[in-house]
């Protein structure tokens, strides 16, 4: 069976003068419009589809990607609004609506609001809302210090920065722990750092340990190699003018830097670091 709102790999059984029909299992078969079929189509052949419904109601598929799938968050311009509601744009022809009673606050147009896109079960469409809340799991998480989880960045709290886990938790990201420019809506990957007694979940963006250090060897041997084997930074650069070159702790660079000068590739003086 075809999941709407997903992509699907669904089997051609059909040609016609608008497209062709795909198998959609329990949804019947599904048209696939001739803009979008491809070349050298043929019956039988299984085509890798996103499947939702056009302006009049009816599935239908296409190969383009939206910029987000149902049960995933992601920040959307709004593109009109209307007594109906805020439309959003995903990525396709037909605008994704938020119904006035799903948003968290009044949206406005031109700007981009933070939203969970899902199927409505009863009019099996697809809609969104801004209420992120509601689609978030209430029960506690069951993760591990140091587990590689996804985020996506939520925006800023007095504290640092909310991100939402694997499409399921709440988490925080500490200011402390930020060293890199973030926007609502990014999709980055992170690292559990504690599960709190109370449920809260605390986040860091760079994997503890050894790991840290070699991921950023990789990138300082990059700068130096397109910059003439030079960098201005060195041991009494500020932790500010670090983040904001590299993205990365003071510490993480002490700490790149001597694992390459054990390895013999750079040196190091006053005025800064060199490839060797």
């Amino acid at each position: 069976m075809a999941d709407i709102g997903k992509f699907n790999q669904l089997k051609v059984i059909a040609h016609t003068a608008n497209g062709v029909y795909l198998d959609g299992g329990d949804l019947g078969e599904i048209l696939l419009p001739n803009r979008y079929v491809p070349e050298t189509c043929e019956l039988d052949d299984v085509l890798d589809v996103f499947v939702y419904t056009d302006s009049l109601d009816r599935l239908v598929a296409t190969t383009h990607k939206p910029y987000v799938e149902a049960g995933g968050f992601a920040s959307l311009n709004v593109k009109q609004v209307n007594k109906l509601g805020a439309f959003l744009d995903w990525g396709l022809p037909k605008d994704l609506l938020v119904p006035h009673n799903l948003m968290h606050k009044k949206m406005e147009l031109g700007k981009r609001y933070l939203v969970h896109v899902f199927v409505d079960t009863r009019t099996e469409r697809l809609v969104a809302s801004s209420k992120l809340d509601k689609y978030l799991d209430i029960w506690p998480a069951d993760y591990k210090e140091g587990q590689a989880v996804e985020l996506v960045i939520a925006g800023r709290t007095d504290l640092g920065t909310k991100a939402i886990i694997n499409n399921q938790h709440w988490g925080l990201i500490f200011a402390s722990e930020i060293h890199q420019k973030l926007h609502t809506g990014q999709t980055v990957q992170g690292y559990i750092k504690r599960v709190r007694e109370d449920g809260r979940i605390d986040l860091t963006l760079a994997r503890a340990g050894k790991g840290k250090v070699i991921d950023f060897t990789d990138k300082l041997l990059a700068y130096l190699q397109d910059n003439n084997g030079y960098c201005g930074l060195h041991d009494k650069s500020s932790p500010a003018e670090i983040s904001r070159e590299f993205g990365v702790s003071k510490k993480a660079f002490k700490a790149t830097v001597g694992h390459l000068l054990k390895q013999n590739k750079i040196t190091i003086g006053a005025d800064g670091i060199r490839l060797k």
